[in-house]
């Protein structure tokens, strides 16, 4: 009778030891994305906390090792750039700087396992939310109060207005799949309605033109699937219409600074020359596109080298083949070009990879019956999206905080559906 004493109050204490893994690890996930956008020094403490509890789940549990080999091509895909860019600097024969950046792949490789414990997935998506939220407000106060032209969030100055936004986007298409959700309660719409509305709003004071371009598509894409799988397309065309009105009644806030911005778009595409005419954002993109399909053209097996592409459009500006306004820019603003020009075919063929593998693991289960699994594959695909998108014409990978946030919500929701697909398996 005391020997099973002891081993009930052992399992209880056991069971005791484990209860703090779904609050912890949740509320650590949750908070990942706010502390992408905050100063360097506070965003390294979840994410040092999640690699370790990652390291652990990856050493001491079988199912978390199972998760992983079910999103196998996933977590290959994103070592694979990291790979590809040491081979690019051995081949190049550069200094490993240019691998920092790339290294972080391996953080979130690991922090991917904290999507394999027992999350509470409503704390997750209540996290991101209020991050939205958080970042939103920061925009406002900035532009209203502050008295900034573009909103720049925490992190950079007026250089980071287009990655913030993009970060502010991607949490707000996360905010609209539980909103469309019909799992969610009526309570939770409401703030994650607050975190999509306040989120676009954001962005749309940063004016950065090409992630509000790509956000559009993506938005639209969301709702229709939502309708094609659950057939209530009532009130989701009464939510396109409501956002619709709202983002034109916030366009007219901006005392048409948007429009304007957006009205520049064809003018200066149509007054390009790279010769006389190529000052402006719009003009200046141009003109890098045009060296950056120039470099690699002259260099397609392995691209003129991992970071160095500023180096290439100085000695094309002093040699006369490139207008002087580039001279500025270290990156073409434009990922597909800049993979090309740097990486040759090969490092062109990592970067489709790095969005088309993910997708596809996702697009498997947009449409199907069960929440657990459709609405992290939604969240998912929609990140991947705006990413393919905004790649067009700007670097999304260049710098931390939209490197960051893709890796980790991509690696994590990859995970994350591995589980469910082996929870749905055993049953």
């Amino acid at each position: 009778m005391t020997k099973a004493l002891m081993l009930a109050e052992g399992y209880l204490a056991q069971e005791k030891s484990r209860s703090w893994q779904p609050w912890t690890f949740s509320v650590l996930v949750a908070m990942m994305p706010l502390s992408f956008a905050v100063d360097q020094r506070l965003k390294i403490l979840p994410s040092v906390l999640l690699f370790v509890l990652g390291l652990g789940l990856i050493v001491s549990n079988a199912q978390t090792r199972a998760s992983y080999r079910m999103a196998w091509t996933v977590v290959a895909t994103a070592l694979l750039s990291l790979l590809y860019a040491a081979l690019n600097i051995v081949g190049h024969r550069l200094s490993w700087r240019p691998l920092d950046l790339p290294t972080h792949v391996l953080l979130y490789v690991v922090t991917a396992a904290a999507f394999t414990a027992p999350l509470r997935m409503r704390t997750v998506w209540l996290g991101f939310s209020l991050s939205a939220i958080a970042l939103g407000t920061v925009c406002v106060l900035q532009h209203y109060v502050l008295g900034a032209d573009r909103a720049y969030g925490l992190n950079g100055g007026d250089w980071g207005a287009i990655e913030f936004a993009m970060v502010m986007l991607a949490l707000a298409l996360m905010a609209l799949v539980q909103v469309l959700s019909p799992v969610t309660g009526y309570a939770e719409k409401l703030l994650h309605g607050a975190g999509m509305l306040l989120g676009i709003y954001g962005a749309m004071l940063t004016q950065s033109r090409g992630p509000l371009l790509a956000f559009v598509p993506v938005f639209l894409l969301l709702v229709l699937l939502h309708v094609r799988r659950t057939g209530r397309w009532r009130r989701s065309l009464l939510m396109v219409g409501l956002v619709g009105l709202a983002a034109v009644i916030a366009t007219a806030s901006l005392r048409g600074e948007m429009l304007g911005r957006f009205a520049a778009i064809q003018q200066e595409i149509t007054t390009f020359d790279h010769q006389h005419e190529a000052e402006g954002a719009v003009r200046e993109r141009i003109e890098m596109w045009r060296t950056a399909r120039r470099a690699f053209a002259e260099h397609p097996l392995g691209g003129v080298g991992i970071d160095q592409f500023g180096t290439y459009a100085r000695n094309e500006v002093a040699a006369g083949r490139s207008n002087p306004v580039i001279v500025k820019y270290d990156h073409p603003h434009n990922e597909y070009l800049e993979a090309a020009a740097t990486g040759g075919v090969p490092g062109l063929l990592v970067l489709l990879l790095t969005f088309g593998v993910p997708l596809a693991c996702f697009g498997r289960y947009l449409l199907d019956q069960d929440e657990e699994l459709a609405v992290p594959a939604a969240a998912g695909a929609a990140v991947v999206i705006l990413y393919v998108l905004c790649a067009l014409t700007d670097n999304v990978f260049y710098r931390a905080m939209p490197q960051s946030l893709y890796f980790f919500i991509v690696l994590g929701l990859a995970v994350l559906i591995g589980r469910r697909q082996l929870s749905r398996a055993a049953t």
